[in-house]
């Protein structure tokens, strides 16, 4: 383990994903061995398809069927983030409201499983953000990034 958190260490930004409290060492060192350079993705939909998190609809000719994440290419970056996004529901109150909020929305609610996936993406992106263009992980921005049209804020 302390060979592989030196070699964590040599890696620029990954400082900044060790300060998100509930992603530890195994995580961000798995996330990195499976994804490679951060560099060689334009942005963060092409990660979100590597790890098999992208949305696809099931449809054919007239019949439209539903729309699931895709579970191709490879399925360790979806599973370590799962893993983490579970921790981090449990632990951390910015991810706990997003997953309430997902699963009690008037409009289009949630499954549970649906919601855990939605925001392993957005934490994803977040892993995007930080490794690419150096930014600090902010909380609050989790949270207020958040779309809700008017008819959301009405039925509050």
């Amino acid at each position: 383990m302390t060979l592989i958190e030196e070699l964590v260490n040599q890696i620029p930004m990954t400082e900044k994903l060790l300060e998100i409290k509930g992603v530890g060492i195994k995580t961000v060192s798995g996330f990195l061995a499976e994804v490679g350079d951060i560099g060689g993705f334009n942005n963060p939909k092409e990660l979100q398809k590597l790890a098999g998190l992208a949305l696809v609809e099931n449809s054919s000719g007239k019949h439209k069927g539903k729309t699931t994440i895709s579970r191709r290419e490879r399925k360790r970056p979806r599973y370590l983030l799962f893993e983490v996004t579970m921790s981090l529901v449990a632990k951390k109150p910015e991810f706990r409201a997003l997953h309430v909020y997902y699963t009690t929305r008037k409009l289009n609610p949630l499954k549970k499983m649906q919601s855990l996936m939605a925001i392993a993406a957005k934490l994803l992106r977040a892993f995007y953000a930080i490794l690419t263009k150096g930014v600090d992980y902010d909380p609050k921005k989790m949270v207020s990034d958040i779309k809700r049209p008017a008819v959301y804020l009405q039925a509050a």
